[in-house]
């Protein structure tokens, strides 16, 4: 009789975390995807009736950049502790992305 002791309480443990945070990351992508969208179509509304001048919302995107840009600084530490490299973390991520 072979005994098989690959699976432990914590790697399945492991294994359903990654794919939550896969799968609530994707519903968080898919969201800001939609919410950028809607932005854009505004921005684009509003300059077509002449409330915005383009110059306005190309300074606006310039600071955007720069507050974007001190964020990503801040923020990329804790992108180090998402388990990219797992399979049920990305296939959470393609469903989050799917069905959010």
């Amino acid at each position: 009789m072979v005994a098989f002791t690959g699976i432990t309480e914590s790697g399945i443990i492991s294994l359903i975390i990654a794919f939550v945070l896969g799968l609530l990351i994707g519903f968080l992508l898919k969201n800001v995807v939609k919410v950028g969208i809607i932005i854009l179509a505004i921005i684009i509304i509003l300059i077509a009736i002449g409330a915005l001048s383009p110059t306005t919302v190309e300074n606006a995107l310039i600071h955007l950049g720069q507050s974007a840009s001190q964020a990503e600084s801040k923020f990329s530490t804790y992108l180090n502790l998402l388990p990219y490299n797992s399979i049920a973390f990305i296939i959470g991520l393609v469903l989050g992305l799917i069905k959010g």
